[in-house]
């Protein structure tokens, strides 16, 4: 009689580092999508000194649009490359 439990016990033995990596290898447009986002957002923030008189909902707007522009764009280019190798 079978519990529910079948469940193999290697996949919960996976560390959150190996786990990334297999997901990277998986999907690689998606750490690159996470890294375009993060560099964005960085940029961002070293620039919101010198944004002007620019206010400051404003330029946390341009910078939010840029951040998920890239995002949408790796996720658009990773989508290309899996229909185009298959």
């Amino acid at each position: 009689m079978s519990t529910g439990t079948d469940v193999s016990v290697s996949s919960y033995d996976e560390d959150q580092g190996s786990k990334l990596i297999r997901k990277a290898r998986e999907a690689p447009f998606v750490p690159i999508g996470m890294a375009g986002f993060a560099a964005i957002v960085a940029y961002g923030l070293y620039k919101l000194k010198s944004r002007g008189n620019t206010k400051m909902s404003v330029h946390l707007i341009h910078m939010r649009v840029a951040a998920q522009g890239f995002v949408v764009g790796a996720m658009t280019l990773g989508l290309i490359y899996l229909v185009t190798n298959q």
